[in-house]
């Protein structure tokens, strides 16, 4: 067997290490010409202006003008306002949308390109790309040590990571204190996530033995934690568990990617609506079924590792979880057609899908939609 393994990400984890941030930028050199790339909340709300305060002139400008799921064309906004002001380093404070964007808008920015150049062309991004400062608010996407910027292009339809080793981030500040204000649907929704990221990643054809060992240590987080952090979220140890699960599962996947329940979550979120975390999760128990004989015994040794008797145990742990904290377990209530559970197979056949140890075919896709259609 032959593998590699690189993380270059310097991490930082605890409560109110948020107020590190001037502090990491000073030992890189960088002492004005911040970006803070934060989600509308925070600057509705004041975080971002204080955080801009705290940094004492080390950030300077605020992006914030980008949606859930960012576009391409927000993206290139951000890369404008950084080649207009001269900017030379970006804090990304938010979920998965303000890591993603400002992963891309760091690179980009050095360049007069648009991302839609490489946004699933299959063009190589440029390697150089301005340092990046990621400080996620939710427990969920693991963004802040992947080197994966997931974006959309709704004038196409599309929806695609791109992948590139500029995007890691130079640091990563993980403060739990930062998910308290997160609400319950969108706790549950990343949690879900972390979870399909750690299973994902260790079933991966591109498994290997540290990120399976952050796999084993990241997904019993997530079945204890999970329900206790929807249930109380000012509850600390809860929530830092969490983050603790998340940033875990993050190095987890990064290097083996996810498979089969990611690939089949970008069609659910594109044309249906349903939260990414949330959707990973909707087929991640019947995938597990699927997976649970592969790679000569492995799947069946994760869930043994992780506290199961088998797979099966575990796929029926996954169920109960997301009824637990009040997520999907089907799509009857879409009322899908032929033809739209048609497009969910066909769209589902995402380069995602050929990571998964087991072929999965086009009538295997559209027997679990047909179920999913068929259940509450």
């Amino acid at each position: 067997m032959l593998w590699d393994y690189q993380q270059p990400v310097a991490i930082r984890f605890g409560n109110g290490r948020v107020r590190e941030i001037k502090d990491v930028a000073a030992e890189m050199g960088l002492t004005e010409g911040g970006l803070l790339v934060s989600e509308r909340l925070f600057a509705q709300n004041g975080t971002a202006e204080r955080i801009v305060k705290d940094s004492e002139g080390a950030i300077t400008e605020i992006f914030s003008d980008f949606s859930p799921n960012p576009d391409v064309t927000e993206v290139d906004k951000a890369a404008a306002l950084i080649r207009d002001k001269h900017l030379k380093f970006v804090v990304a404070m938010g979920g998965g949308s303000a890591m993603d964007l400002a992963k891309s808008a760091a690179s980009i920015a050095l360049t007069n390109d648009s991302i839609t150049e490489y946004h699933g062309t299959g063009k190589a991004m440029p390697q150089e790309h301005l340092p990046i400062i990621a400080v996620p608010t939710t427990a969920g996407t693991g963004s802040e040590v992947t080197c994966v910027s997931v974006l959309t292009n709704r004038a196409l339809g599309k929806k695609a990571p791109i992948v590139s080793d500029g995007f890691f981030p130079s640091v990563a500040i993980i403060d739990p204190e930062l998910t308290y204000s997160v609400p319950p649907h969108v706790t549950a929704s990343t949690g879900m996530d972390v979870l399909s990221q750690a299973i994902e990643g260790y079933w991966s054809k591109g498994h290997q033995p540290i990120c399976d060992a952050c796999a084993i240590h990241a997904a019993p987080l997530v079945f204890k934690y999970l329900p206790i952090a929807v249930a109380e979220p000012d509850n600390a140890e809860a929530r830092q568990k969490m983050c603790e699960a998340s940033v875990i599962a993050g190095l987890a996947f990064t290097l083996p990617k996810t498979t089969s329940s990611h690939a089949c979550s970008f069609p659910l979120t594109n044309i249906h609506g349903i939260p990414h975390g949330e959707a990973c999760g909707l087929t991640l128990d019947w995938f597990a079924r699927v997976n649970k004989d592969a790679q000569h015994g492995r799947v069946q040794e994760f869930a043994r590792a992780i506290g199961f008797e088998d797979v099966d145990a575990m796929a029926d742990a996954i169920h109960e979880l997301k009824v637990k904290v009040g997520l999907r377990t089907g799509l009857k209530d879409l009322n899908l057609s032929a033809d739209q559970i048609a497009d969910l197979v066909r769209i589902s056949r995402h380069p995602n899908l050929y990571n998964n140890p087991v072929e999965i075919t086009d009538e295997m896709l559209q027997e679990m939609y047909e179920h999913l259609a068929a259940t509450d």
